[in-house]
């Protein structure tokens, strides 16, 4: 599974923006999907995850309410919907695929994609 995430950018406190993560790969509607993000010289913190059916989602406390994952199997893609943005949430997000027990462990998941940069400005 390759994954291209895009869709980020600069935007000011308050605005939205939505990434989009594109994956080939047949075996796409079978994994969970997961958003992290990595803030400079921060560890990468899990933000959101989704399952494979779209029907169970989790989210980080410090984006429940704002942000909102979902996916479209036949599309072969995931969304991250972020709405009021905060400063804080600067960082390059990445999306991730696996077969996944705890959807909140990085290393759980097996294939990453190279990450889409958003800059909040207060």
């Amino acid at each position: 599974v390759q994954l291209q995430a895009s869709g980020g950018g600069l935007v000011q406190a308050g605005g939205s923006l939505r990434l989009s993560c594109a994956a080939s790969g047949r075996l796409f509607s079978s994994y969970v999907m997961g958003w992290f993000r990595q803030a400079p010289g921060k560890q990468r913190e899990f933000v959101a995850a989704i399952d494979w059916s779209g029907g169970s989602t989790y989210y980080a406390d410090s984006v429940k309410g704002r942000f909102t994952i979902s996916r479209d199997n036949a599309k072969n893609t995931v969304y991250l919907q972020m709405n009021s943005l905060k400063p804080e949430d600067t960082a390059v997000y990445h999306c991730a695929a696996g077969a996944v027990r705890l959807y909140f462990i990085a290393r759980e998941y097996a294939y990453w994609g190279q990450g889409t940069l958003v800059t909040v400005s207060s």
